[in-house]
């Protein structure tokens, strides 16, 4: 009796196993996700790269648009000392002519004044 039994418990410790092991089509299952994962991951790898690219790509153009935008404020800076300057030496200039038209001026006065007096004489 032990041993029928021993066989008995054989036999359903084979069969449990044997219920318990993938077959082919388990494993074919499993592959075709393996592969369907593998490319979801690789789709989404390039995907990253392709986004990584583009942000480089935006990076690099607001780089430039902020070194023109820097040039610009330089060049805009410049023209107004310039202009400052410009404004200076109209202001030396326009003082300048004040003064000779001052001098002229008084030169005219000496001159009627002597006219005058050889007038008189």
């Amino acid at each position: 009796m032990k041993k029928i039994l021993l066989v008995i418990s054989m036999i359903l410790v084979l069969a449990i196993t044997m219920g318990g092991c993938a077959t082919k089509g388990d494993l074919k299952q499993v592959q075709s996700q393996e592969m369907q994962n593998r490319a979801k991951a690789d789709q989404a790898v390039q995907d990253s790269q392709s986004a990584k690219a583009t942000a480089d790509a935006a990076t690099i153009k607001a780089n430039e648009a902020a070194a023109r935008a820097e040039n610009a404020v330089k060049i805009a800076e410049e023209k107004e000392k310039i202009a400052e300057e410009r404004e200076k030496i109209a202001e030396e200039k326009e003082k300048i002519a004040e003064e000779k038209a001052k001098i002229a001026e008084e030169k005219a006065k000496q001159a009627d004044a002597i006219f005058q007096k050889s007038m008189k004489k």
